[in-house]
């Protein structure tokens, strides 16, 4: 056996003697342990869908619109169709979900569900969901492998060794063990175990392996795959990968896929700073160091050309990617002969390089190119001749990602995707790249509208330059509320920062009211113990800011949470970059969209998201404040949940200075929010 090193051109050579009868017995030995695989495969296969034939739904019957969802679901995986489903909160979307495409498993001899959520909690419902489908089966256990999968941040065990046999003790030797560690984990399904984080870390370590890449392993031989949307939907996702490479028959649900645009900008994004590429500098090896030097000086090159701190392009640099692909060259050849080598910093801007480049090669309409200016005070100047700490940052925006979106949601035998807030259609449908065949349902909620009390708050303006004003009127507002019905709420402003001047005055000037905060970067211990405030007999109200841990994702029922302040209407703040998606989108989508696109509904899907924390079940009751004057534009109101009954409401505070209502085409930039 010969090993050439390509760069070198220096070969390895192994040499190694055996007899025709022992290779002959190792050949025979090799057949029957895949044919045993093989065959245990096979009945697992055929009694799994056996038993999934007969399966029951875990309940004693569906709640109100989760049949209908239901239904939609296992008719759009039969005709191998692409549905939308906008479904609201509290009916059971992911058991409603999630029962159907098992049903349909079997008649579409399917190989794999793979069920996507936007956040660790969708996880966790869908691992419960699954949890009693196999405890309310009538065959128990239920034969179906149920694997979670993580990022290898939170699975790796030794995050300061490199993943080699030299470095690491999880490496050394992991496919001598793995096939015992693989064995386990199938018994353990067996019995009616879910190979969820906890347990493959668990079964791993008792066999001396990688719990990451375990559970990397065990893809090939689960049915059922709970994980993040980037494991199927990023420009190098594993799932999809695997699917495409193996010619699986999958179905793919994606939980919360309102989430979707956001993250999927962001797989499609890639930025390059010149500030990062300055500190991998000061400690990389000095065979890296000429051509991160190279780097360097087509940046410079770059930002003598730029006429202000931001400036859009409408083609990529040749020199500087030439530059860079010779610096991504240089640090693989690098990494390969210094395989144990840990350098964390180095091996982070080598990822980011690669997809840049990666993002370079696939550049178009669907995403723009920027270059930002830092300006650092002076005689912070590097002693190095770099020039100015900070540098430039270049970046390849994606605006819309449906082209990356489209090959992606084909690969698989039946796509869904689900939310409470999937509205308005077109919207998604363009932005996420749906086929035109796509179906959709648009589920009744099962709430009745004297369960919720929505107000309208028309004498307030919670605009950036209006946001000291408003303090007194809100706290007023809220202190009132809880005076006649004290109880569990929760107040959700634009921003930290907006956030934090109200918790103030509100501390302030309504001592006796129990209060909480939501923090910046909260763990998720902090996070526990925030939402552990909401009790069925506690009192209180908790700060949070909208679209943050708490604005979607949990679960409050009852008495846990009687009402809400939304106290923004979630719009994107205004500046350069977000003025470019503006004019991108009406670009793509035609111009009177621009603004709807880039500002109006974003927010929107925010605040309903939000509101949606306040009604749980069809027992709950609950009162939401809208606070803003724009909430009463009849373009805003026509987004909001048809079930809703909007009444208008007068925080009757300190005056404040009335804004006019003018149409999403005249919005001024000092009236939508900024953070």
């Amino acid at each position: 056996l010969v090993y050439l090193d390509i760069a070198s051109l220096q070969e390895t050579t192994l040499a190694e003697h055996f007899t025709a009868s022992s290779l002959q017995a190792y050949f025979e030995a090799q057949c029957e342990r895949f044919l045993a695989w093989a065959r245990q495969e096979l009945l697992h296969r055929e009694t799994r869908d056996a038993s999934l034939t007969a399966l029951q739904f875990p309940h004693a019957g569906f709640r109100a619109g989760q049949h209908d969802l239901a239904s939609a679901i296992y008719k759009a995986s039969l005709a191998g169709q692409c549905l939308m489903a906008q479904a609201p909160t509290g009916i059971g979307k992911t058991i409603g979900t999630i029962f159907p495409l098992l049903k349909a498993t079997p008649g579409r001899q399917l190989d794999k569900l793979f069920f996507l959520a936007a956040k660790t909690p969708g996880r966790a419902l869908a691992l419960d969901a699954l949890a009693r489908l196999r405890q309310g089966a009538t065959a128990l256990p239920l034969p179906l492998r149920v694997l979670e999968l993580v990022a290898k941040t939170k699975a790796c065990e030794h995050p300061d060794k490199a993943c080699h046999g030299d470095a690491c003790p999880l490496a050394k030797g992991f496919y001598d063990r793995l096939p015992q560690a693989r064995s386990q984990a199938v018994s353990h399904a067996a019995a009616g175990g879910l190979l969820d984080k906890a347990a493959l870390r668990a079964l791993a370590l008792s066999h001396k392996v990688c719990p990451y890449y375990l559970s990397q392993d065990l893809l090939n031989w689960s049915d059922v795959v709970v994980c993040d949307y980037n494991y199927y939907f990023d420009s190098s996702a594993l799932l999809h990968g695997q699917t495409v490479a193996n010619a699986w028959r999958v179905s793919v649900l994606v939980d919360e896929a309102h989430n979707l645009l956001e993250r999927a900008r962001k797989m499609y994004s890639a930025t390059l700073s010149q500030a990062q590429l300055q500190d991998v500098h000061d400690t990389a090896p000095a065979a890296v160091r000429r051509a991160l030097e190279r780097l360097n000086l087509s940046f410079d090159s770059l930002q003598r050309q730029q006429t202000q701190a931001y400036q859009v392009y409408d083609e990529l640099p040749a020199p500087l990617l030439k530059a860079l692909q010779q610096t991504i060259t240089t640090i693989t050849d690098f990494l390969a002969a210094n395989p144990t080598r840990m350098d964390a910093a180095l091996q982070d801007f080598y990822f980011e390089a690669l997809h840049f480049s990666r993002m370079a090669d696939s550049f178009g309409e669907h995403s723009m190119l920027d270059l930002t200016l830092q300006h650092e005070p002076a005689g912070d100047a590097r002693r190095d001749g770099w020039g100015d700490a900070g540098g430039a940052t270049l970046c390849i925006r994606n605006v819309v990602p449906a082209p990356f979106l489209s090959p992606r949601l084909a690969a698989a035998q039946s796509v869904a995707l689900f939310s409470a807030t999937l509205s308005p259609r077109k919207f998604y449908t363009d932005t996420l790249g749906l086929p035109a065949s796509a179906g959709w349902i648009d589920v009744q909620s099962p709430f009745m509208a004297r369960q919720l009390r929505v107000e309208v708050v028309s004498d307030v303006s919670t605009r950036w330059q209006h946001r000291d004003d408003s303090l007194e009127p809100i706290a007023a507002l809220m202190a009132r509320q809880y005076a006649q019905a004290p109880g569990n709420y929760l107040t959700f402003l634009s921003s930290y920062d907006y956030l934090q001047k109200l918790a103030a005055f509100f501390r302030a000037h309504h001592p006796h009211i129990p209060m909480w905060e939501q923090t910046p970067r909260m763990d998720e211990a902090a996070r526990d113990d925030f939402l552990a405030r909401f009790t069925a007999d506690g009192q209180g109200i908790g700060f949070a800011v909208l679209g943050g841990s708490f604005a979607e994702g949990i679960d409050l029922p009852g008495k846990r949470l009687i009402g809400a302040f939304i106290a923004t209407l979630g719009l994107p703040q205004v500046n350069p970059v977000n003025e470019q998606i503006k004019a991108r989108m009406a670009a793509n989508f035609g111009g009177s969209r621009g603004y709807d696109y880039a500002y109006l509904y974003p927010g929107l899907q925010k605040v309903v998201q939000a509101a949606g924390r306040v009604i749980r079940t069809t027992s709950d009751e609950g009162v939401i404040y809208l606070i803003d004057d724009r909430f009463m534009r009849a373009d805003i109101q026509a987004l909001f949940p048809a079930w809703w009954q909007v009444r208008h409401h007068k925080a009757r505070g300190t005056p404040q200075r009335r804004a006019a209502h003018p149409g999403p085409a005249q919005e001024t930039f000092k009236s939508l929010d900024a953070p």
